[in-house]
């Protein structure tokens, strides 16, 4: 299994699956992060903090922790 967390800068991945429950889950998905969609790896802070992604045609800075609840391939 494969995360955002894990992803190197420029790689374009597609979402397989949402970890996490409730209101978690249910942000992840407002802001566009639902299966199939593709996901372009744009920046990583110096210590791994947040993680710059480019979905859906704007950009979107992710947790550590939220960026391991989502499952690429």
């Amino acid at each position: 299994m494969k995360t955002l967390r894990q992803a190197a800068v420029g790689d374009t991945l597609r979402v397989r699956r949402l970890h996490g429950e409730g209101a978690v889950k249910r942000r992840m998905m407002d802001m566009g992060l639902t299966k199939g969609t593709e996901v372009f790896i744009r920046k990583v802070a110096p210590f791994g903090d947040p993680v710059e992604v480019s979905v859906r045609g704007y950009e979107l800075s992710l947790r550590k922790a939220d960026a391991e609840m989502v499952e690429v391939e």
